[in-house]
């Protein structure tokens, strides 16, 4: 099955003189005969799939069996209890000067993952929202007790000044107006509000390595828009946030999906292929002992940006 693209420009200075650097296929989901190209803009350095699928296509590019609808322990073993514990300390880490009933808000939460997260362990007055587009994602975070709305948080009518805290969490590359969807995040946080975002980074030693087509940040055709620290940065300010903190974090999945695209590519043993995906407990450790390594040189497989409301 073919998609319906749709041409773009892009979204950080809206220009339309970019360069194609990478050339890929559904590697993961097989979700059409596709094939997608990654451009990157000549003046701020993002990295956008141009053609991309229209919004009409959603439904096909993120299947039933997507992993983020229902990432649990019964499904993911041990990985699953891993990133739990990481995962919670890190948001964690993010809340630790929230007060009581502080209003926190993750945008794109998928399943629920890290709202339940802070539901476990955070601190029990605090008033736990999310947003996601998905349907069938909000069904799953709403089996387990938490509010969410579903829909777009520029189309959400949410009260402005009234969130302590959001985050985005693996999200804001999926979306197609990252502009607008930061915008609608600074007006509903009160002044002195704090959002952190965590996305692929265009700067690390895989994308070098694999960027021609089978890096796994590319998430062919999933991923819409990837940011560097530049643009990132430049795409922070223009929606009215400070930079507070900008650094690198630790991860080892585009490391693992790279192999296994190019893998699948190349037609590799079924077997094989299984060594490298979300429940490879081996590569997986591999790779987070190697990004380790590199985040000590700020190279880490993502970005985390805290950005301030002032």
């Amino acid at each position: 099955k073919k998609l319906k693209l749709i041409h773009v420009s892009c979204c950080v200075c809206n220009a339309d003189d970019a360069q194609p650097i990478g050339v890929g296929e559904d590697y993961e989901y097989r979700t059409s005969a596709d094939v997608f190209v990654a451009m990157r803009c000549e003046n701020c350095g993002l990295v956008y799939l141009n053609p991309r699928p229209d919004i009409s296509e959603f439904e096909t590019i993120y299947p039933a069996n997507y992993h983020a609808f229902d990432f649990s322990a019964e499904d993911f073993g041990i990985v699953y209890k891993i990133r739990s514990r990481l995962e919670a300390n890190r948001v964690l880490s993010w809340c630790k000067n929230l007060g009581d009933n502080a209003k926190i808000l993750d945008v794109g939460c998928g399943d629920g993952f890290h709202l339940n997260l802070l539901k476990k362990y955070g601190n029990k007055s605090w008033q736990l929202e999310g947003i996601d587009v998905d349907r069938r994602a909000a069904e799953m975070a709403e089996k387990s007790g938490l509010k969410v709305h579903v829909g777009t948080v520029e189309s959400l009518n949410l009260p402005k000044n009234s969130y302590d805290f959001a985050f985005m969490v693996q999200t804001i590359e999926h979306v197609a107006q990252p502009e607008k969807v930061l915008a609608a995040v600074f007006e509903i946080l009160k002044p002195g509000g704090k959002l952190v975002v965590v996305t692929d980074n265009t700067d690390s030693i895989d994308f070098k390595l694999f960027k021609n087509s089978y890096w796994g940040g590319y998430h062919f055709p999933r991923h819409w828009n990837l940011f560097n620290r530049k643009s990132l940065t430049k795409l922070a300010e223009k929606c009215g946030f400070e930079m507070n903190n900008l650094t690198t974090q630790v991860s080892p999945v585009n490391w693992v999906y790279s192999i296994h695209n190019a893998l699948v590519d190349f037609n590799a043993p079924r077997f094989l292929i299984n060594q490298f995906t979300l429940r490879s407990t081996v590569s997986l450790s591999a790779f987070t002992s190697l990004d380790i390594l590199l985040q000590k040189f700020g190279r880490g497989g993502l970005l985390r940006a805290t950005l301030q409301k002032l």
